[in-house]
């Protein structure tokens, strides 16, 4: 249908470690997001301590499932999400 938007499912957010204190302390989001695209899109705007985590890699685990560059990736209804933020190696 033209113009019409591609709706979104409700989506809770689990962060770990410092996204927390980049989320105003919070230990789990509520968003509503298609893709994990529109899902960090969503969060950066909710968010905006959380931007810069995103800007430099976040991982998603959806379902138990790691996805660190498919941004295109659908999050289905009821899926359990975990944000991570990057861990610096050396």
């Amino acid at each position: 249908m033209i113009g019409t938007k591609t709706q979104g499912t409700r989506v809770r957010v689990t962060l770990w470690g410092s996204l927390r204190s980049a989320a105003e302390g919070r230990d789990t989001v509520e968003v509503e997001a298609a893709t994990i695209r529109e899902l960090f899109s969503r969060l950066g705007k909710s968010y905006p301590g959380l931007k810069p985590f995103i800007d430099r890699g976040i991982a998603v685990s959806i379902n138990g499932q790691i996805f660190r560059d498919s941004w295109s990736q659908s999050i289905p209804k009821g899926a359990e999400v975990y944000l991570l933020p990057r861990i610096a190696g050396g």
